[in-house]
């Protein structure tokens, strides 16, 4: 008998850290950096104690934004248009959209357009 090889995956064992993603060691580390400038500035204030609060929940927030998504509601709202995306993709689409200030959207529910023949 020949030996074979047993096919794996071996996609998260590159990663640095287990819990983190490429994007979500970013996003921690953009967070981080944020905090730490916040914290350099309040301790020239004199304020020692918060700036480093500041930078575990900037951190965190900055993990959650990247590893996230938007859950499932059983609702008729606009949430439950985006359930399943990825928090830091919708942030990045309301930047976006709100960069064409001089665009006019128009929206109709089915009834209007119904109504109008379409």
């Amino acid at each position: 008998m020949g030996t074979y090889r047993v096919p794996r995956n071996t996609k998260g064992e590159s990663r640095i850290l287990v819990i983190f993603s490429t994007k979500a060691l970013i996003y921690t580390i953009v967070g981080l950096g944020i905090g730490y400038v916040i914290n350099f500035i309040l301790s020239l204030i004199g304020i020692h104690g918060v700036g480093i609060a500041i930078m575990v929940i900037l951190a965190l927030l900055g993990f959650s934004i990247a590893t996230f998504k938007i859950p499932n509601m059983n609702s008729k709202t606009a949430i439950s248009q985006i359930a399943g995306e990825n928090i830091d993709d919708i942030i990045i689409r309301y930047i976006k959209h709100n960069r064409n200030k001089k665009k006019i959207y128009i929206s109709q529910t089915k009834e209007e357009a119904e109504f109008n023949g379409k």
